[in-house]
């Protein structure tokens, strides 16, 4: 069976995401550029956009990996492990990904590469002691449902262009306070002070809407991850189970940091989830009950 017919069109989406954020680039590139009259602030912006984009694909999972503190292992290291994720793939369709360990007790797992031939999973020390086989499953099937709906790249990527408009933005407002904001207003008559206006409003709101753009992205693939994960197994029950066992479990992870948190299964930064409407809107996972029920209903 194949329950990665959606791939293709998540393909189209990701070019879809990766313009929209390249046209937001773009038009505060533009702005600068405008703002302090320097046209090479615009080729640079793009230019930069670019060359980080490249690095991402190329060597976004080693960056991850080193991130995670996680290290390779072999069959020889955990035979049963590697027969969950072998059996998984051969249903799948996939190539066996590589598998590393993260020596943490906090249950959890995530999947990255830029490709299904390039792809890593990762999981937790504490996912392989508490967990039982069919929850496990359920876990490995959601990760293997990022690499075979082709998610990871775009995570990467589009973590990377909200590192861009940061920068950017961070930029502008460090050369303003030195005088470019003053110089402007002289010479730009009332189309400088609207275009001024426009730039400074566009950097203030651009990393605020690539936030919110990433966190959409994150959100929505963790529940097609879910529903492919328990496609892929055919016991949505599994993955379910699993879920309440990692949101119950309370043990820290040592190694974590906002870059990465959105690509675990859950958030990994235990203690600190809130149930404000606010926590809500900024956060990068879907709340685990929504997630719990809409794989209870599958069955």
């Amino acid at each position: 069976m194949n329950i990665y017919k959606q791939a293709d069109s998540n393909i189209r989406k990701t070019w879809l995401y990766m313009l929209s954020f390249l046209v937001l680039l773009i038009a505060l590139g533009w702005l600068m550029s405008y703002y302090f009259q320097s046209p090479g602030i615009l080729y640079a912006a793009v230019g930069l956009s670019l060359f980080l984009n490249i690095a991402a694909y190329w060597f976004s999972d080693k960056i991850v990996l080193s991130m995670s503190g996680a290290r390779p292992i072999e069959k020889k290291d955990h035979p049963e492990l590697y027969r969950v994720v072998e059996n998984l793939c051969i249903t799948a369709g996939l190539p066996l990904p590589k598998i590393y360990i993260i020596e943490s007790s906090q249950p959890n797992a995530f999947a990255t590469g830029r490709d299904p031939k390039h792809a890593v999973v990762a999981i937790t020390r504490g996912l392989l002691e508490k967990l039982e086989r069919a929850e496990l499953e359920g876990v490995i099937a959601h990760e293997l449902s990022h690499i075979g709906n082709r998610d990871m790249l775009l995570q990467t990527a589009v973590v990377v262009m909200v590192g861009v408009v940061v920068i950017m933005t961070d930029f502008f407002f460090r050369i303003s306070l030195f005088g470019g904001m003053n110089r402007r207003d002289r010479e730009g008559g009332q189309l400088g002070v609207i275009m001024i206006a426009a730039a400074l409003a566009l950097a203030i709101l651009a990393p605020l809407f690539a936030q919110f753009i990433k966190l959409a992205i994150s959100r929505k693939r963790e529940y097609l991850a879910d529903a492919s994960g328990a496609l892929l197994t055919r016991y949505p029950e599994g993955l379910a189970r699993a879920l309440e066992k990692l949101q119950a479990d309370s043990s820290p992870m040592k190694k974590i940091n906002d870059a990465t948190s959105h690509l675990y299964i859950v958030n990994p930064f235990k203690g600190k989830e809130r149930t404000s409407w606010l926590h809500k809107l900024f956060a990068t996972h879907p709340p685990i009950e929504d997630r719990i029920k809409a794989l209870r209903a599958i069955g």
